[in-house]
């Protein structure tokens, strides 16, 4: 078996204008990057840089324009079933239970409902939603709803964890406590992770590399950096560390001047 359980060899994916069929517009370019079975993986830059397009052609929702990936050595096709993905915004039935939502994908998977009932409330416990099952979305937390949807990817037991920005609309305390979670859950079963976010102290905090992509158009990545801070991580607590401190700085003078790119180019597709 490959020892990288996701690569990206030569990725680019370019997009053509809805309203100019003759514009095109490149999301990713000459893109390479491995994770290795069990890595943590963060990946960050500027807003637009093709961070979700990425991921998105990593779980096999979207198909590269030129190159290919492998999944433990395979060349995907289609739906990359080896992953699981956790949404932005979570991917719950308003119409379903916690636990029904926890089940579902087991129920699309033929297994048989009291055995899929038995673990979706098993992740629930998990995630500290025992209590909770028989809420509805509408009736939980923006934390207990993120909680529900990592349950609901967990449950399936991937090799691989794709995640888009996942915390990104908690606050503060809610959100550290989630990365906590994750972290711990991570620990434990050390599937590989490729995590896409904007917030450069989270992917410092919960990361074994840190890549940084370019401003589009055309992104590809300008850096990696092996985090070397010990596990296990209290995300709160690892930022006080000096070598925390100087890690961000590093990475920082590199992010720095990509966003601010990207920053000057949102400002003249605006005007």
């Amino acid at each position: 078996m490959s020892e990288f359980a996701l690569e990206f060899l030569d990725i680019s994916c370019t997009f053509r204008s809805r309203d100019h069929a003759a514009q095109r517009y490149t999301a990713v370019a000459d893109t390479t990057l491995r994770i290795r079975a069990g890595e943590f993986v963060s990946v960050v830059g500027p807003t637009g840089c093709g961070k979700s397009t990425l991921l998105n052609i990593g779980a096999g929702l979207m198909q590269a324009s030129t190159g290919c990936v492998k999944v433990f050595g395979q060349t995907l096709s289609g739906i990359n079933t080896r992953a699981g993905y956790m949404f932005q915004t979570e991917a719950l039935m308003p119409w379903r239970s916690a636990l029904d939502n926890v089940m579902v994908g087991l129920q699309y998977r033929g297994v048989a409902d009291l055995e899929a009932r038995r673990q979706a409330q098993s992740w629930l416990e998990r995630v500290g939603l025992g209590g909770f099952g028989d809420h509805y979305p509408h009736q939980l937390s923006g934390g207990m709803r993120k909680r529900a949807a990592l349950a609901q990817v967990l449950v399936l037991d991937p090799d691989i964890i794709l995640m888009d920005e996942p915390f990104s609309a908690l606050d503060i305390q809610t959100r550290q406590l989630m990365e906590n979670e994750v972290l711990d859950l991570w620990a434990a079963k050390k599937k590989a992770v490729l995590f896409i976010t904007h917030d450069l102290d989270e992917a410092i905090a919960m990361s074994d590399r840190v890549v940084v992509l370019s401003a589009g158009p055309g992104t590809h990545p300008m850096g990696e950096f092996d985090i070397d801070l010990p596990r296990p991580r209290n995300v709160a607590e690892v930022r006080t560390e000096a070598r925390f401190v100087e890690l961000h700085k590093r990475i920082w003078d590199v992010l720095r001047d990509e966003v601010l790119k990207g920053y000057a180019q949102q400002l003249r597709k605006i005007a």
